[in-house]
């Protein structure tokens, strides 16, 4: 298959954000999120009260408590995230990170499911028109037909 310079693009966007994604993987199996959450833990070990941490969020103790709960039971906002680390001169740090680590593998794994359903289904009815081909046939044509969906990046690939 020829690569377009829109695919040579894609592949090395996919690449470049693979790299941060293993960065952030590792990161995130290294240091669990502490059992009170972020805020709390960070607050406590600094020695801040409720009340110096809601004085500069200009809001109550109680809604500094709120907010810990919030963030443990994972209801907080991004916003108050962000503006709390602030408030705690931290810096928020957030991704959305491939189950699997890598965006390559996860379009890999839908493209060879994709085109494994469109093979065998063609190769069905191939069979009853008593046409059948063999499984190395089949095997080669779903890794074909798999490349093209890859290289391609078609939206119903994740239909």
């Amino acid at each position: 298959m020829v690569k377009t310079v829109k695919n040579e693009k894609q592949d090395l966007i996919i690449e470049q954000l693979d790299k941060k994604f293993d960065i952030i993987q590792k990161a995130f199996e290294t240091i669990p999120v502490p059992s009170n959450g972020w805020i709390n833990t960070i607050r406590k070990t600094i020695n801040m009260s409720l009340r110096q941490l809601g004085k500069k969020l200009k809001v109550s103790t109680q809604n500094i408590n709120q907010l810990e709960q919030r963030e443990k039971d994972g209801s907080i906002s991004i916003q108050k995230l962000k503006e709390t680390a602030e408030a705690l001169n931290c810096y928020f740090l957030y991704a959305v990170v491939p189950k699997n680590g890598s965006l390559k593998k996860m379009i890999e794994d839908r493209a060879n499911e994709i085109a494994r359903d469109i093979v065998l289904r063609t190769s069905h009815s191939m069979k009853l028109e008593d046409q059948e081909n063999s499984a190395e046939r089949i095997n080669r044509a779903i890794k074909e037909k798999a490349e093209k969906i890859r290289n391609e990046l078609p939206k119903y690939l994740w239909d």
